[in-house]
């Protein structure tokens, strides 16, 4: 069994007497991922239109990622010494910047004024290290702003999950908007993502509530990755997130060779198929996981098998339906498991923990994506069926170790008790 660790007692702020700005603070998560997903159905023919290999792609996504993983957990713990609103409109602010300067150099991309190494570079510069940096802001504020509010396992749950429908639907509405733009061209949808980016800095800056000082958390508690609470939950979502990581970036590669599309309508395509994605996320984050009320295991459990059925289906080249069939069985999966470990772990620390917890979980997410996308590109260059497999493989790993360790049975339920009767 795994070692009983007795959360301390939790103490609810001020801020969570108050009517909470849910909504809005969701609101603000929607329109960043709306402009960071409305790239995903052009990023494939936008590289092949700058001249770029798809490993430079890839290596582009993983520089985002690596920046995740490094500033997720300064962002989190800030967002409880300095507020929800400063860090969030700092970050909102830098996103918007560097994605019209992005947009600025993919245009001079494909009228070939920038090609090559000063592309590439560019492109990591910009799309890379920028803007992944500042969105890391974004899910572990949120995070830390629900497990604020929050007072029982259940609240809890459908609060990660709300944090999580948001992003499906801005997953659903990236794939409409980015596919429908790029039918005008690859550079609308590019300029589309900084303009939304700056709806949420005016939206945040605007009307966010900041929080008083004595609200505030001077000097957070900081959580070991290694914290015997939390572990288990983390290699669960790292394999999660591995696996879709390890498609996500070769999902346009693998529409256009799959049907032998030209690029804009790969762009439309591809929109589709992470349409098929997105809905299968919000139909688990937004009416499957409030009306179950399963643990945090039990959905991991059932959502990373569902996962792995998805996987399999995405391996072979069938056509078009199934391609589409195994996105939504992905979404569905990955829309159950999500919430489960995202929740799961916040119930076993203390308040002073949170922000913490909630920057290590989206470096935890990152990291996942420093490695995948790159690895994805050079399987798929192998052979194009490969990324989906190891994809399989790994989420069968995740839905073994959730059935098997302790701290997803008798350890995780002896201590969600222990925490309920604190409160």
């Amino acid at each position: 069994m795994a070692e009983h660790h007795q959360p301390g007692p939790t103490v609810i702020s001020e801020a969570a007497q108050r009517k909470p700005q849910v909504p809005l603070l969701l609101g603000a998560v929607f329109l960043v991922f709306l402009g960071h997903m409305s790239l995903s159905p052009i990023i494939a023919p936008l590289s092949r239109e700058v001249g770029l290999a798809e490993w430079q792609i890839g290596a582009t996504v993983s520089t985002a990622a690596l920046a995740v993983v490094l500033t997720s957990q300064f962002w989190g713990r800030r967002s409880q010494s300095l507020g929800r609103k400063p860090v969030l409109v700092t970050a909102c602010a830098i996103a918007t910047a560097t994605m019209t300067g992005f947009a600025v150099v993919a245009w001079f991309g494909m009228t070939g004024a920038i090609t090559g190494t000063a592309l590439f570079v560019a492109f990591l510069l910009l799309r890379g290290v920028g803007f992944g940096g500042a969105i890391a802001a974004v899910p572990p504020t949120a995070q830390a702003y629900i497990a604020d509010i929050t007072t029982d396992e259940q609240a809890r749950v459908k609060g990660m999950a709300g944090v999580g429908s948001v992003q499906a639907m801005a997953m659903v509405g990236g794939a409409l908007v980015g596919g429908a733009l790029s039918a005008f061209g690859l550079i609308v949808p590019l300029i589309a993502t900084p303009v939304l980016m700056a709806a949420a800095l005016l939206l945040l800056a605007t009307r966010l509530r900041a929080e008083a000082r004595h609200e505030l958390i001077p000097s957070p508690a900081q959580v070991n990755p290694l914290d015997p609470r939390v572990w288990p939950f983390l290699v669960a979502g790292f394999g999660m997130f591995t696996s879709l990581g390890f498609i996500q970036v070769i999902m346009g590669f693998l529409v256009q060779d799959r049907l032998d599309l030209d690029s804009a309508l790969t762009g439309v395509v591809t929109g589709g198929a992470l349409l098929a994605a997105g809905v299968g996320l919000i139909l688990a984050q937004a009416v499957i996981v409030p009306r179950v009320n399963w643990t945090p295991p039990a959905l991991l459990r059932v959502g990373s098998a569902t996962a792995v059925l998805g996987f399999i289906l995405l391996t072979p080249d069938l056509g078009l339906a199934p391609l589409v069939a195994a996105n939504v069985l992905i979404g569905v999966g990955l829309g159950l498991a999500t919430p489960g470990y995202t929740a799961g772990p916040t119930l076993l620390v203390r308040r002073d923990e949170q922000g913490a917890l909630a920057g290590l979980v989206n470096a935890t997410n990152g990291l996942t994506f420093v490695v995948a996308p790159i690895a994805g590109t050079v399987l798929y260059g192998t052979a194009p069926s490969l990324p989906a497999l190891v994809g399989a493989v790994i989420m069968a790993a995740v839905a073994l170790f959730t059935f098997t360790h302790p701290r997803f049975r008798e350890g995780f339920q002896s201590d969600a008790e222990d925490l309920r009767q604190v409160r």
